[in-house]
């Protein structure tokens, strides 16, 4: 790139696409799209997308993901609906269509539909246990009916754009934390517990968030 100053956004749009094509060659891919960072700007966020309705909806929602607690604030503290914002123009650019804007805002849409349906109210005004109640219904996959599959994809494109815009700013880089870019006088190897339960899973498997891992083989 001709320009010093590359963003966040530049760096990790330029590492996804990296990353996917390794995927593409081994047989595998994963959506990258959510590894951003809104850029720096000096003055309040100018939306791109979102109205002012569908901003407060994602404010509402993205904090009912991640709230604030004894570590870092909450999910809107770090920024995350100027970045979710931000990052759905620019797939709209990048894609030359609108078909991530339009998952998003149709599941918004859904959201309140089914809260005037519940109790005459639109989410964000919906009491916390109901808010939570309605999300209950497509948070879990493998326990979703099949009327809501649509809204459980809507669902988890925006938990991971909530996390990947979280894990990405500075709030959540220190609620991590990120060991990584420091000196170390000397390399003393991993560390031996950690070492052990790497040995031990190595060896027997586990079942993690993905699924089974199978056991490795010599």
């Amino acid at each position: 790139m001709k320009k010093d100053d590359v963003s966040r956004r530049e760096i990790f749009h330029i590492l996804g696409t990296a990353a996917v094509t390794a995927g593409v060659a081994s047989g595998q891919t994963h959506d990258h799209a959510a590894m951003a960072a809104v850029p720096a700007t000096t003055g309040p966020y100018q939306r791109k997308v979102f109205d002012e309705h569908q901003w407060r909806t994602v404010k509402v929602l993205c904090d009912l993901i991640i709230p604030a607690d004894e570590r870092s604030g909450s999910a809107t503290q770090a920024g995350v609906p100027e970045f979710m914002d931000d990052w759905l123009d620019f797939r709209k650019q990048e894609d030359g269509n609108a078909n991530l804007i339009a998952t998003i805002e149709g599941g918004l849409m859904w959201l309140d539909r089914e809260s005037l349906a519940m109790a005459s109210k639109n989410f964000i005004d919906l009491p916390a246990a109901q808010q939570t109640q309605l999300l209950d219904r497509v948070a879990w996959p493998a326990k979703a009916s099949p009327e809501d599959a649509a809204w459980v994809h809507f669902f988890n494109r925006f938990r991971d754009l909530t996390a990947s815009g979280f894990a990405s700013s500075k709030m959540g880089i220190a609620d991590l934390p990120y060991l990584g870019n420091k000196a170390i006088a000397e390399w003393k190897g991993c560390d031996p517990e950690v070492w052990s339960v790497l040995e031990e899973r190595m060896k027997n498997g586990y079942k993690g968030l993905g699924g089974e891992v199978k056991p490795w083989s010599d």
